[in-house]
């Protein structure tokens, strides 16, 4: 085998491999000569087949697999020079069949090419230059049981009373939701539970709703908020034909053991560690965020180098692709979002180019540093990927990514990535600052985040925040999560 390089420009390479037909025909004797024994031909005794027979009737089919051998080896051609593809290799070979039909006969030599981009090396720097702050937000006893106290409403008893409904009464409703006059999709229920006055609704819809009486008809006119989620209702005016079936007061509110066990936990004291678990964890992933930010920051100045731009390319289609369909689903254009397409692109192309750096840096720290996510840890987060897909779908996501290795390992990389800044974190200067949570809540000045056709990205932000969740269903808001 022959390895002539055709082209060293940058990251980009070419070589040309030439497997001289002499050692393709020994490869297809040696193939011809081990199938011998194995093969059963009318009017031959077992192993007593003529080799050239052999070659007259599976010559070209064996040919075929040598190539194919000798492709899927050409890999080890990039690694015997030293050199890491940064993704598969473009293989080239010849379009013509007569050249082809003679190299399966063996009758001329297999030329092929071998086009790709190296991942330019990597010198890993002294880690005591890397400074970060952490901000820490100290939960008051007070925001305990205030997310206690609204967690105890889920549990609050109503009781069947006569006359007008009042702020705080419950009411169970059906409605139908239209818009010029037709329903639309996801705007009915039946047998809705809703407290007045808890903002459950979109606004404007509980206060039509004070002073109704059981097995009143009423008709509720709204108008969705401008930045609603569904973009074909987004700031339309909607009726609603409202049936109240039922006007509930409320019982006292007790906050005590026995409120607890009817939200299936042992003890108050219990259900106070829950709630002080979650928010603790709520707030350190916002305190992760920002540190990790940080850090991948001050990386993105201390490694400029070129990236390999059909990984570039590959991460840019991904995140132009989503904000193409971010911006399809809200019903805007470049424009609405005070942005053009052109600008866009540039802006999302820088984006793609800092994360492939980024990626490869941490993937040679993590390298050099033996960080690896070991089978246990990958099965716990396919465990955990499939918990938010409903019940009746997760033996078929499980089947998924355990009979494809490329979708598991879009799991590997960021457990991966978040593992190598665990390591980090172990190896730089990290100095505790205390902040309010305002401080904490606060958005980064970041490039994923101030991009402005993303919406997506802030909103998921917002979410892991722990802030107060978009107005979604129709008419009603998803509810807060109550304690686990």
């Amino acid at each position: 085998m022959q390895v002539t390089e055709t082209l060293n420009s940058g990251l980009k390479r070419e070589i040309k491999v030439t497997v001289p037909a002499g050692d393709m025909e020994a490869k297809l004797m040696a193939r011809l000569s081990d199938a011998r024994d194995k093969v059963r031909i009318n009017g031959f005794r077992p192993g007593k087949v003529p080799v050239q027979h052999l070659r007259k009737v599976y010559g070209k089919s064996f040919m075929a697999e040598v190539v194919n051998e000798i492709l899927n080896e050409s890999r080890t051609i990039i690694t015997g020079r030293g050199e890491k593809a940064a993704m598969q290799p473009e293989i080239v070979m010849t379009e013509d069949e007569k050249e082809a039909e003679k190299i399966l006969a063996g009758g001329a030599d297999f030329e092929f090419k071998l086009n790709y981009e190296v991942i330019p090396p990597i010198e890993i720097k002294d880690f005591a230059d890397i400074k970060v702050t952490r901000p820490v937000y100290d939960v008051p006893e007070s925001e305990i049981d205030e997310q206690v106290k609204r967690v105890a409403e889920s549990a609050r008893t109503y009781e069947p009373k006569d006359g007008k409904a009042a702020e705080g009464d419950r009411v169970t409703i059906d409605y139908v939701g239209k818009i010029d006059g037709e329903a639309f999709a996801g705007g009915a229920g039946n047998d809705q539970p809703l407290v007045l006055g808890s903002k459950e609704f979109i606004p404007g819809f509980e206060d039509q709703l004070v002073g109704a009486k059981a097995g009143d008809e009423k008709q509720v006119t709204v108008t969705f908020p401008e930045n609603y989620q569904a973009a074909h209702l987004a700031g339309k005016e909607a009726t609603f034909d409202v049936t109240v079936k039922e006007v509930a007061k409320p019982g006292a509110l007790e906050i005590n053991d026995e409120t607890a066990k009817n939200l299936g936990l042992e003890s108050l004291e219990r259900l106070r560690e829950v709630v002080k678990g979650q928010i603790e964890s709520q707030f350190g992933s916002m305190t992760r965020q920002k540190v990790k930010r940080q850090l991948l920051d001050q990386l993105d100045a201390a490694y400029i180098f070129e990236a390999p731009s059909k990984l570039v390319d590959a991460e840019f289609n991904n995140i132009w692709a989503q904000v193409n369909r971010d911006l399809e689903a809200a019903g805007h254009t470049f424009a609405d979002e005070d942005t053009t397409e052109e600008d866009a692109r540039e802006e999302y192309r820088r984006l793609a180019e800092r994360r492939v750096r980024l990626g490869l840096v941490l993937a040679e720290i993590g390298e050099k540093a033996g960080v690896t996510v070991t089978d246990d840890e990958l099965q716990r987060g396919l465990f955990e990927q499939i918990r938010r897909f409903p019940a009746n779908q997760q033996q078929e996501v499980y089947e998924f990514y355990r009979s494809n290795p490329d979708a598991l390992n879009t799991l590997r990389a960021p457990m991966f990535e978040e593992k190598v800044v665990d390591h980090l974190l172990g190896q730089i200067s990290v100095t505790d600052k205390a902040v309010s949570k305002e401080e904490l809540m606060a958005e980064d000045d970041e490039d994923e985040v101030k991009a402005k056709p993303a919406k997506k990205a802030s909103a998921k932000k917002a979410e892991e925040a722990g802030e107060e969740p978009k107005k979604k269903a129709a008419p009603k808001k998803k509810a807060a999560k109550d304690a686990e």
